[in-house]
Formats: C-alpha cells, structure tokens, sequence
C-alpha cells in the first residue's frame, strides 16, 4: 500500500478514465450531440458538472458511444473565467478556442484570422464558422460550465443586454441554419429557468432549446463502484455516507482521506476521520449556505430545529404540523433537494425531510446557535411569512436560547449522527 497512489480526486475534475456512474446522462449527452442538439446540466456544488463536461472531451469516451470524435470541435469554457462577463467577450473566446483546436485546418484558420482582426466578436461571427465547419462535413460541440454567470448583469451589461445574449444564443442554436453544425452543452446551479431571466407573455422562452437533466447525489451502485479503490470496514461505510450524503466530491474527499491514512499506516478511527474530513470540506458546506437564498437558508433551519423540537436541555418547544409550512413552500424544498442539499421521505404516511449529510444539518446548527438578536429581527419577516405569530415566537424563542447556551448545543449532537460527536 505505501507505493500506490491516490487514486481519489480532489481539486481537479475527475479524469474520463476515473469516472464513476452518469451512465444514463453520458448517453443522453450524446444523444443530444449526435442529434446536434442541445443539454443543459444543473447541480447543486460538488455533483460532478466539470467533471461531467471534461469526460465528454475525452475521444475514447466518444468512440465508446459510437460516435465518430474526428468529425468534432470540442470546446470547453468556464463562464466565470470571463471577468466581467461581456458578450463580445465571450464570442472572442469562442473563437479563440475553435483556433487553437483547428489549427491545422488550412481552410479555416485564414478565415478565424480575419474575424479577429474585427474590433469586436459576435454571435454573427461564429455563425459563420459554423457555416465553414458544416461544409467540411464537421461541427462544434461547446461545452459552457457554469452558464449561470452569463445572467449576472453589472454596470455595463444590463439586464436587457443579458436578455439579448441569452437570445442570440437560442437564435443560434434553434432558428439559425447553422444550428445543424452546433451542440451547446451547459451547466448550472440552479435549472436555467429558474436562475435566469423571468418569462414575461410578450417574448418566447429563451431556454427552451435544451432539454434539462439534473445531476443527483450518487445512487449506492454509484458509491460502491467509486469505493472498490479502497478496503473499508461497514462503520466506516456507514459514517461516509451518513456525512457525503452521496456527494460526488464529498466522497472524493472521503477516499483521499482515507487512504492517505492507510498508506501512513496511521490507525484509522472515526474521529480521526470525522475531524480531517471537516477540515477538508468546511468551506464546501459554507458555500452551500451561502448560496441558499434567505427563504432557503429559513427552511433549512426549520429542518432542524424540527427534529431536535423536544430535545433542547430546558427548553421544550413544539413547531406544530411542521408540514403545513412546508407544503406551502414546496417548490423551495424540491430546489433544495435537487441540489442535494435535502432529502424527502416517507415515516407513518407522512412527508419527513433530511439532510443528506449530517455536516450539512450540523452546520446550520451551528448557523442556529450564532444567530444574535439583529439577524433574528432580519428573519422574523420570512418567518412570519411561513407560519403563525405564535409558531414564529417558538421558533425565535429556542433560537435564542441555543445562540446564548451554546454548551446545550453539544448536548443535543448524539440527534444529528454516528460521527457528530467528533466535530462538535
């Protein structure tokens, strides 16, 4: 064990030849691409969406698909590499990218020359290479990770501007001729409705020319083929996936972990690894916070403060039929379940929700205890919005008291888990 190498990934997407499961989403991706049409990919942080783009650059994995990848530009780009992103921007990336992948195309490369000599690139200007690809028998496939940062408009790209690219984008890749030459594969957050501009009766859709898949917490085939890397007792097991919660990178984590540890020879125990693997992964678990909107953040902290309801030293408290609130924000919590974030089931014929990973319930805990008496008064509008003034009093109440008897909170973590009691 001490030669061999890690063979978990972290900080890098995971290499085609590393990738585990998505074997549904691979064939659909090249559905789309061989029908030149186009996908759009949403997850919520850790769930694998570079990773997943950067396999479909792989020509082995084409060929495995019996898809021919000679025939292929393939173009990846990170939308957030352009800073502050501007159409002409990205129009010139593209291009510049198509550049150095047909370089030894004596036909195009004059004609990419001369459009960068333009002193602006535009949508009309890779419809024409588009143009010049189809009649070599060839077409683009633009993989664009983190398409979501094209809607985020700034002092010189306004909200219209934002509506226009994302026009010029379906015009190119739904109306225009060109379209038989082009598969524009995205990824996001949140579904591309959702986190983009609103639909108003007056204009179209402007995504209506991708068809949507999500990319899910790991099934249990999918996190035993990833762990057939590495020996692991049934505790251990236990307590990775009780702290993923399916969480592609999570996992990755878990693993690199894990067999570091065995390779040092060092003795592996539950709390050893519990409190390396928050080390590792705190900042994971803040940015999903933080990406939560405040209504978001609101149930989250309902979740639980429902599940302790009752288990709080000296201070009962009872939030009711806590699904009454939920039902009425039930798009909010299937958002938050397809980001991985939650999950739902189902005790005594009643909805209950989850957290997929313990981490993740005891951080907003932990939110819970640092609450002070300004950010209660910031949320007692949202909470009002959701329940009763006197559920609002309850919950406001045990907020309170966790925020000003912190030990209670390290009393009530044998609720949250199996390893919770390592990073209390």
């Amino acid at each position: 064990m001490a030669s061999t190498r890690n063979p978990f990934t972290v900080g890098q997407p995971v290499a085609p030849e590393s990738f585990v499961g998505r074997k549904n989403l691979i064939a659909i991706a090249f559905d789309q691409i061989y029908n030149r049409s186009n996908l759009a990919i949403w997850g919520g942080p850790g769930m694998g969406k570079t990773s997943f783009l950067n396999l479909l650059t792989s020509h082995q994995v084409w060929q495995s698909e019996d898809i021919d990848p000679s025939r292929a530009v393939i173009v990846y780009l990170n939308c957030l590499e352009i800073k502050p992103f501007m159409p002409a921007k990205f129009w010139r990336r593209i291009i510049n990218l198509i550049r150095e992948k047909t370089k030894d195309d004596s036909v195009l490369q004059p004609i990419i020359q001369k459009l960068l000599k333009k002193p602006e690139s535009t949508k009309e200007h890779l419809r024409y290479i588009l143009k010049f690809l189809g009649q070599q028998n060839k077409f683009l496939v633009l993989l664009l990770d983190d398409y979501n940062a094209t809607f985020r408009y700034h002092s010189q790209y306004t909200e219209t501007d934002v509506e226009t690219f994302l026009s010029e984008c379906r015009n190119l890749a739904y109306h225009s001729l060109e379209r038989r030459y082009l598969s524009m594969i995205v990824t996001s957050l949140r579904r591309l409705n959702e986190d983009g501009p609103r639909l108003t009766p007056e204009k179209s859709p402007w995504y209506n020319h991708y068809a949507f898949q999500q990319l899910k917490p790991f099934n249990q085939n999918e996190v035993d083929s990833l762990f057939e890397k590495i020996e692991i007792t049934s505790e251990l097991r236990e307590g990775i996936e009780e702290i993923a919660g399916g969480n592609p990178a999570l996992l990755q984590n878990a693993g690199l972990i894990l067999h570091n540890k065995r390779r040092s020879e060092e003795t592996i125990s539950g709390e050893a690894f519990a409190r390396d693997f928050v080390d590792a992964t705190e900042h994971f678990f803040q940015d999903t916070w933080q990406l939560s909107n405040q209504l978001e953040q609101t149930l989250l902290m309902l979740i639980a403060l429902s599940k302790l309801a009752g288990r709080v030293e000296n201070k009962r408290y009872d939030l009711g039929d806590i699904n009454i609130i939920f039902s009425q924000k039930e798009r909010e919590l299937i958002d938050l379940e397809q980001r991985g974030v939650i999950k739902r089931i189902t005790e005594q014929e009643k909805t209950v929700y989850l957290f997929y990973s313990t981490i993740m319930e005891w951080w907003v805990i932990k939110e819970i205890e640092n609450t002070n008496a300004e950010k209660i008064k910031q949320r007692e509008k949202v909470f009002l919005n959701l329940m009763s003034h006197e559920q609002v009093e309850q919950v406001t109440g045990v907020i309170k008291y966790l925020s000003e008897n912190q030990e209670t909170v390290k009393s009530i973590v044998k609720w949250v888990g199996k390893l919770a009691m390592y990073f209390a």
